[in-house]
């Protein structure tokens, strides 16, 4: 099979550890390694070499999407490589594309250094959990690690509704259908309505974007259906407020009901990078609870981040102390665990305690 123009690019950044390729006409390609980005020695891109690389290996009806909407997603796969999530979008000097990395081995909660307690929720039987965080924050990673432990030890259906799907589950313990925005559905509510339909016992949802969507995760999580999604937040408690603003107001007290029915647990994460190169996950991990369910219901979500210190005992842990774990650890410097801290006065008096020189203006 001949290769492709781009293939060079790729199976470069792959052998460098870099997680993303940056296209944009106007610049030359940049990667990016250890979170920083990392310009390759290539000539300025024009609008020639953008579609001699990118258009060979999208399919047809995405470029067209693309010529006409401006922005589109699909993955690439490199046999023996990598598999890689596309982008295309638009900028101010013309198109542009990240491709990133998706790692074709499924790794474990363990390889993934994340907390012990995440695997309670390999084991649990029906209701709504959420991986929170900014875009690159690692969900999607963490979310493959819990569906292949599941695969690996549990008879169950489970169906995945991905955009594209990324890391590729062979049936094992498990019957893994998975199915990709565009190819097989075209949306995810209208993904979501269909698998309900199929007889699952767990449900992934991959991104829980719009009303309809949510609305029906709920009501699946409510028929005692596992189902797992993600939403751009970064705490347990914006999480909660998320999905209850998304409905009318008339509705939220109904909806604060359903969800503190079914919510099983939170896990909100951010990446940062690690002080010996590539990166590290700080975690905050929530676990449903009746105390949890009366915050919810009664709307005191400001109450969350106090219940999540109370619940140590039970495997839960906070952004911060997560931070403070890994500034313990050496992983990280301490300006980085400053800038993601969620109580910015409280971690900076801590850092300034061990020595740490932070500054005392940093923007809350």
């Amino acid at each position: 099979m001949s290769e492709n123009r781009i293939d060079r690019f790729l199976k470069l950044m792959n052998d460098k550890g870099a997680s993303d390729l940056h296209l944009s006409v106007g610049r030359p390609p940049i990667f990016r390694l250890s979170g920083r980005m990392d310009p390759v020695r290539f000539r300025v891109l024009d609008d020639r070499d953008f579609e001699s690389l990118v258009k060979p290996i999208t399919p047809p009806h995405i470029w067209e999407a693309y010529a006409r909407d401006g922005d589109a997603d699909y993955a690439y796969e490199i046999p023996g490589v990598s598999r890689f999530r596309v982008n295309l979008f638009r900028q101010h000097r013309g198109m542009g594309a990240v491709f990133r990395i998706i790692p074709t081995r499924l790794m474990t909660i363990e390889q993934l250094g994340l907390p012990p307690s995440m695997r309670k929720i390999v084991t649990m039987e029906g209701g709504l959990v959420l991986v929170t965080g900014p875009t690159g924050s690692g969900k999607s990673t963490t979310l493959s690690a819990i569906i292949n432990e599941i695969n690996a030890t549990r008879p169950m259906h489970m169906v995945t509704i991905e955009d594209p799907i990324e890391f590729v589950h062979p049936n094992k313990m498990s019957l893994v259908s998975q199915r990709e925005i565009g190819p097989h559905s075209k949306s995810f509510s209208t993904a979501l309505r269909a698998a309900v339909r199929e007889d699952p016992d767990v449900i992934l949802v991959g991104e829980m974007r719009d009303l309809e969507t949510i609305e029906m995760a709920l009501n699946a999580a409510e028929t005692g259906l596992l189902v797992f999604g993600t939403l751009h937040t970064n705490s347990a408690s914006k999480t909660i407020d998320r999905i209850v603003n998304v409905f009318p107001v008339e509705r939220q007290d109904s909806v604060r009901g359903i969800l503190s029915g079914v919510i099983k647990g939170i896990v909100s994460q951010q990446l940062l990078r690690r002080k010996k190169g590539g990166r590290v996950a700080a975690l905050e991990v929530l676990f449903g609870s009746g105390a949890l369910s009366s915050l919810i219901r009664e709307g005191k979500t400001h109450q969350i981040s106090g219940l999540i210190s109370q619940g140590k005992s039970q495997g839960m842990i906070g952004m911060d102390d997560s931070l403070r774990l890994l500034v313990e650890k050496d992983l990280i410097e301490a300006h980085a665990a400053l800038e993601k801290s969620l109580d910015k006065d409280e971690m900076r008096k801590w850092l300034k305690a061990r020595g740490a020189e932070v500054p005392d203006d940093v923007d809350d």
